[in-house]
């Protein structure tokens, strides 16, 4: 078990693991990307020697991570973050005062090129499609994506939605990508009213295709973070602590396992599901959903889970701190990563610049 910030979080953040986790990171070459809305963090897992290695970011309220082609966008209250991995900085950033006396060796290093202030939107899930990011708007029930004049710029919304307006009327939340395109989505009801789908938390859940905007699953307890793997879709049915698949001919959902918190947030590589899992508040929200009447005391944490048997291979557990997760993302590729979004001197002295640009930087001047 590792905290690597410790000494510098106001309030104690603490995790355990199993040691198969970062053996599995290991074997993958890869590391794990989480966000805590709750806590507000960003939450890098890695592999250190054998053991987990838990790094915090603060960020406000963070929940929708989108990953592609070294450039990470994270979602926040009122805004959108991206940054970039810039390799050149990885060994300024291991000479720098919080790590030269450390064995840490960062493969990539994650610095800030852009926000957009999107207002508080409730922004969840966020996809790269087609080179643009496009996100969950949560409180305007729709598909939108980033405009250089606006807020926000909507692109699709379900047919029962009858006009754009702040109300957060079904919950839509996740988004499943097929074929560069966004093609599936969960909400949490079918309703037009402002907040109208807590009437029926418990199992008013859906799937929309938004080509046809057919509903095609209907009674879902919850659902969150549909995907499409191995060419067939998965979600997590939240209510129930479950994940499984959709039959896309029946419009059944099987589950595959269940596990002991609130699902939500869902990476795959491999064999292997990286899933979220949140204790979920005694509240209002939550209360009256089959998982919380199972479960007396609900765990928080990321779960690994065999898709082709079944069975849990791994586990990370936040103890204190920590106790809701809303995305997961495995980050392929790189093994220990840092995003930088806190010195202000190492951001201001690192300058990304074109090939043609560069060319006329003295050459004791580049790295």
């Amino acid at each position: 078990m590792t905290d690597s910030d410790q000494t510098r979080e106001p309030e104690p953040l603490r995790s355990v693991h199993t040691n198969t986790f970062p053996e599995l990171l290991a074997q993958a070459s890869a590391s794990l990307l989480v966000t805590t809305y709750q806590a507000g963090k960003l939450v890098v897992l890695r592999n250190d020697q054998g053991v987990l290695n838990t790094h915090f970011r603060n960020f406000m309220k963070p929940m929708g991570l989108a990953v592609e082609n070294g450039k990470l966008a994270i979602g926040c209250n009122v805004d959108v973050w991206e940054f970039h991995n810039i390799p050149a900085v990885c060994n300024k950033w291991d000479e720098s005062d919080e790590f030269k006396d450390s064995s840490f060796k960062h493969d990539a290093c994650f610095l800030p090129r852009r926000s957009h202030t999107t207002g508080d939107i409730q922004i969840h899930e966020m996809a790269w499609v087609d080179h643009e990011l496009v996100f969950i708007n949560t409180a305007f029930s729709c598909l939108a994506k980033r405009s250089e004049q606006n807020s926000f710029e909507p692109i699709w919304r379900p047919s029962f939605i009858e006009s754009l307006s702040p109300g957060d009327s079904c919950h839509l939340n996740g988004m499943a990508v097929v074929d560069g395109q966004v093609r599936y989505v969960t909400s949490l009801g079918e309703t037009s009213s402002p907040g109208g789908w807590r009437e029926n938390k418990r199992n008013g859940g859906i799937l929309i295709d938004t080509h046809s905007n057919e509903i095609l699953v209907r009674g879902l307890s919850m659902p969150h973070s549909p995907r499409w793997y191995r060419d067939q879709l998965w979600l997590l049915e939240s209510g129930e602590g479950t994940i499984g698949r959709v039959d896309l001919s029946t419009g059944k959902y099987e589950s595959i396992a269940q596990l002991p918190g609130f699902t939500r947030g869902l990476s795959f590589f491999g064999p292997l599901a990286f899933i979220g899992l949140s204790q979920v508040r005694e509240s209002a929200v939550f209360s009256g959903i089959p998982l919380v009447e199972r479960l007396e005391e609900r765990t928080c944490g990321v779960w690994v889970l065999n898709i082709e048997t079944g069975e849990t291979v791994a586990f990370c557990k936040f103890e204190e701190g920590v106790q809701e997760i809303f995305a997961v993302e495995v980050l392929q590729g790189t093994t220990f990563p840092d995003l930088i979004n806190h010195d202000a001197k190492l951001i201001g002295n690192s300058y990304v610049l074109g090939n043609d640009a560069l060319g006329q930087v003295p050459k004791e001047l580049r790295s």
